[in-house]
C-alpha cells in the first residue's frame, strides 16, 4: 500500500465529520478531497506571507478562487444541513441530483466551482491585454465580468446572507437607472461597459482594498484564532477568569467579560465568542443567581466587544489601515483606549447587576484553583505574547502572525513530547494524534475564512458602484435629510449602520458604511466646525457595525447566547443593547473629542491621563444608564450623573465652544472669566474636570446618606433580613 493510500485510510478512520464543522453533510472521501483543497489554501497563504512573491492581482485571484471553490463545495444552496436525503430523491433523476445531494457535491455546485476558476482567473491571466484596452472593454470582457459578478453574488448569498446580495443589486439598479429616479435620487446612469470595468476587471471593485487585506492579513489572523481555539486557549482563558473572579459577587459574569475580551483579541468574531466562552460562562452565571436573560445578555455584550479589542478587531484594523494609508500600529493606538474603557464599563455593569440582585459569590466547588489552571495551560500565552511583541516591534501584521502561528505549532509539539515522557505514554502515537489535530485545525481555519473573503468581495462591488459617482450624490442626500445638523447626521449614520449591520457581518458593514459615510462625515464636519480625524470617522462606522450584532430583532449573537441560556432571544437582545449603550456613546465622544483616540496626544503621562478621564466618563455614564450607583438613582441623581459624564467626556469641546462664544462677544463685555477661558484653555478644562468630580461626589454622598437613613426601616420591615 503506498503512502497516499495509507494516509487516506488513516483519515477515514478518524471520524471526519466530527473533525470539521461543515454546513453540508459529506462522505469521508469527499471530505478528504475538500480538506486537501483547504489545506492547500492555507499553505498558499503562509507561503505568500513568507517566501513566495506574487503580483497582488494574482495573489488576490488565487485567494478568491480557493474561497469560491470551497464555498460551493461545502455550502448548500439553502442554509440547512442536508443530513438526510429528501424522501422523493431518486438517484436516477438527474434534475433532482443537479440541485441536491446526499454525501456528495451536487452537479450544480461542481459546475459553479469550475466556472469560478475561469471567471476569477480571467483578470490575472489577461491582465496585460485588459490594461491595453482600458476604457474600451471587449464583449468577452463584459461576458466574463458579468459571470464573475453573478458568481460572487451567489456565493455571498450563501455565506453572508441575502441582505448583502439585495443591497448590491439595489445599488447596481440605481447605477443603471439613476437617470429615471426622482429627485434627489436622480443620477447619471452608467453603462454596462463602465460598470463591469469598474467592478470586475479592475482593482477598484471586487479586487480592491478589502480583498487585498483579506488575502494578505485577515486569513492569517483567522487561522491563528482557529488554532488557538482548537488547542484549548478559549477554555484556558475561561478557567483563569473564573479562578480569579469566581469568589467575588457576580464573579461568573465578571469572568465572562474578561474571558470574552481575551478570546475576542484573537478570534475577531462575536458569535464565535458566544458559542465558545458562553457555553461555560452562561451556565455558571445562572448557577450564581443571574436570570437567564441577564446571563445571556452579559455574554453577548462581552463577546460583541471582543471585536473592539486590539490586536485583531475583526478584520477592520487592517482594512482601516489600508484605507487611510497609515500603519497598523497607529490604528491600534487609536482604538486601545475606547476598547479598554468599554470593557471596564461592562465589568462595572455586571458588578452593579450583582448588587441589584444581591447575589452571593460562586460556590467554591465551581471555582478551579488558579495555580493549577495556570500551571496546566500557561504555554497558551506564548504565541499570543510573541504576536504582541512583534507587533510592538513594528513587524508587519502578516509576518508577525505567521511567526506566531509557527510558534504555536512548535509549542504544542514540545508540550506533547514533554507530557508523553512524563506520563510514559507513546510519544509517536501522541504526536500522530497532534498532527491530525493540527491538520484539521489548519483546514478549519481556511473554511472559517470563507465568509470573510466573500463578504469583502461583495463589499468590493459596493465600493466600485459608489465610486462611479453615487458617493457624491449620497453626501447631498444625507445633508438634506439631516437639515445640515452635524449631530443629527451622526445619529442617522449610527442608525443606518445598525440597520445594515443586522443582516451583514461586521467587516462587510464597516466597508459599506465607511465607503458611503466617511466622506460625508468629513465634509459636513469641516463645514460646521468639527475637524474630524479620518481614523475617528472610520472607527465610528466600525463601532456601530459591531453593536448591530446584538441589536433586535436580528442580533445573531443574541440568538446564539439565548440558545445556550434556554431563554427568549428578543429580551436578551434588548438587554444586551442596553448594556451596549455604554459602547454606543464612545464613538460620538471620540468624533467630537478626538483626544480619546490619542489624536494630538504624545507621551505616556498625557496618554494615561486621557485614559483615566475616559474611564471616569464611562463609569458615570454606566451609573446613568443602569439607574444605579450605591443604590437606585433618583431622577435628579441621574441628571447629575449624565452631566458628570458629559463633563468628563466633552470638556475640551465645551472649552472650544466657550472660546468661540467669548471671541464672538464685544471686547467691553469680556471679564475675568472670559479672559481666563481665552488665555488658559487647559486650565479651563481642568476646572470643568474638577466640577465633574464634585458632581460625582455629591451623588455619592446623597446616595450614601439615603442608604444609611433607609437601612433601619428596611430591617424593621424585613426582620429576617
Amino acid at each position: 500500500m503506498n503512502k497516499l493510500s495509507t494516509l487516506s485510510v488513516y483519515l477515514q478512520e478518524t471520524s471526519l465529520s466530527s473533525q470539521l464543522s461543515l454546513p453540508r453533510t459529506l462522505k469521508n472521501g469527499t471530505i478528504i478531497f475538500i480538506s486537501s483543497i483547504a489545506f492547500a489554501w492555507t499553505v498558499f497563504q503562509l507561503l505568500i506571507a513568507t517566501v513566495l512573491t506574487l503580483d497582488d492581482i494574482v495573489s488576490k485571484a488565487v485567494h478568491l478562487t480557493f474561497a469560491l471553490i470551497l464555498l460551493f463545495a461545502v455550502m448548500p444552496i439553502k442554509k440547512q444541513k442536508d443530513s438526510n436525503p429528501p424522501i422523493s430523491l431518486n438517484k436516477k433523476n438527474w434534475i433532482q441530483r443537479f440541485f441536491h445531494s446526499y454525501g456528495s457535491i451536487p452537479l450544480l455546485d461542481v459546475l459553479l466551482c469550475i466556472l469560478s476558476v475561469f471567471a476569477v482567473l480571467y483578470l490575472p491571466v489577461n491582465l496585460q491585454e485588459l490594461s491595453l484596452r482600458a476604457g474600451n472593454p471587449q464583449p468577452i470582457d463584459i461576458l466574463m465580468g458579468s459571470l464573475f459578478v453573478i458568481i460572487v453574488l451567489e456565493a455571498s448569498r450563501r455565506s453572508v446572507g441575502l441582505p448583502m446580495t439585495i443591497l448590491v443589486i439595489v445599488l447596481a439598479l440605481w447605477a443603471f437607472f439613476g437617470t429615471y429616479m426622482p429627485r434627489p435620487f436622480d443620477f447619471q446612469s452608467v453603462s454596462l461597459n463602465k460598470f463591469m470595468e469598474k467592478v470586475s476587471v479592475s482593482t477598484e471593485g471586487i479586487f480592491g482594498i478589502p480583498l487585498y487585506v483579506a488575502t494578505y492579513t485577515v486569513f492569517l489572523f483567522v487561522l491563528f484564532g482557529t488554532l488557538l481555539e482548537r488547542f484549548g486557549a478559549g477554555q484556558f482563558f475561561n478557567d483563569v477568569a473564573i479562578a480569579m473572579l469566581g469568589r467575588y459577587r457576580g464573579g461568573p459574569a465578571k469572568a465572562a467579560v474578561i474571558s470574552s475580551g481575551l478570546s475576542g483579541m484573537v478570534s475577531g468574531s462575536s458569535i464565535a465568542n458566544v458559542v465558545t466562552t458562553g457555553t461555560v460562562t452562561i451556565p455558571l452565571m445562572k448557577k450564581a443567581g443571574f436570570p437567564a436573560r441577564i446571563a445571556a445578555a452579559t455574554e453577548v455584550a462581552a463577546s460583541t466587544n471582543g471585536q473592539l479589542m486590539p490586536p485583531i478587531m475583526g478584520a477592520a484594523a487592517f482594512i482601516i489601515a489600508e484605507y487611510i494609508g497609515i500603519g497598523y500600529s497607529s490604528v491600534v493606538r487609536a482604538a486601545i483606549i475606547p476598547a479598554i474603557t468599554s470593557y471596564i464599563a461592562l465589568f462595572y455593569i455586571v458588578h452593579l447587576e450583582a448588587y441589584k440582585l444581591n447575589l452571593a459569590p460562586l460556590k467554591s466547588e465551581y471555582i478551579p484553583n488558579l495555580w493549577k489552571v495556570f500551571s496546566k495551560g500557561w504555554y497558551q500565552l506564548i504565541p499570543i505574547l510573541v504576536l504582541i511583541t512583534l507587533l510592538v516591534m513594528r513587524f508587519s501584521p502578516s509576518l508577525s502572525v505567521t511567526i506566531a502561528i509557527f510558534t504555536l505549532l512548535a509549542t504544542m509539539y514540545v508540550k506533547e513530547i514533554v507530557v508523553s515522557q512524563k506520563t510514559n505514554q507513546s510519544t509517536g502515537k501522541n504526536l500522530l494524534a497532534l498532527t491530525k489535530t493540527s491538520y484539521f485545525s489548519l483546514v478549519q481555519g481556511a473554511i472559517n475564512m470563507i465568509p470573510v473573503t466573500l463578504a469583502t468581495a461583495a463589499a468590493g462591488i459596493i465600493v466600485g458602484i459608489v465610486n462611479m459617482g453615487i458617493g457624491g450624490l449620497l453626501i447631498q442626500i444625507v445633508e438634506q435629510i439631516s437639515f445640515g445638523n452635524f449631530f443629527l447626521l451622526l445619529f442617522f449614520i449610527a442608525m443606518f449602520s445598525l440597520l445594515i449591520g443586522m443582516g451583514l457581518p461586521t467587516t462587510a458593514t464597516y466597508i459599506v458604511m465607511a465607503t458611503i459615510t466617511v466622506p460625508i462625515m468629513k465634509d459636513l464636519g469641516a463645514l460646521y466646525g468639527f475637524g474630524i480625524p479620518l481614523i475617528a470617522a472610520h472607527l465610528y462606522c466600525f463601532y456601530f457595525g459591531i453593536i448591530a450584532d446584538d441589536t433586535p430583532p436580528v442580533g445573531l449573537a443574541a440568538y446564539a447566547a439565548a440558545a445556550i441560556a434556554k431563554t427568549n432571544p428578543i429580551p436578551v437582545g434588548i438587554t444586551g443593547f442596553v448594556y451596549d449603550l455604554r459602547t454606543a456613546v464612545i464613538p460620538f465622544v471620540f468624533v467630537l473629542n478626538p483626544i480619546f483616540i490619542l489624536e494630538g496626544v504624545t507621551g505616556l503621562v498625557p496618554s494615561l491621563a486621557v485614559f483615566a478621564i475616559a474611564v471616569l466618563g464611562g463609569l458615570t455614564f454606566t451609573n446613568f444608564i443602569q439607574g444605579y450607583f450605591i443604590i437606585k438613582n433618583k431622577w435628579y441623581e441621574s441628571v447629575l450623573l449624565l452631566a458628570t459624564s458629559a463633563l468628563f467626556y466633552l470638556s475640551r469641546v465645551f472649552v472650544v465652544r466657550l472660546q468661540e462664544m467669548v471671541s464672538a462677544g464685544s471686547e467691553s463685555s469680556i471679564g475675568f472669566f472670559q479672559n481666563f477661558v481665552i488665555e488658559h484653555p487647559f486650565g479651563t478644562e481642568l476646572v470643568l474636570y474638577g466640577i465633574a468630580f464634585v458632581l460625582y461626589g455629591v451623588v455619592f454622598i446623597l446616595q450614601r446618606i439615603r442608604k444609611i437613613v433607609d437601612l433601619p426601616y428596611k430591617e424593621k420591615a424585613n426582620p429576617e433580613t
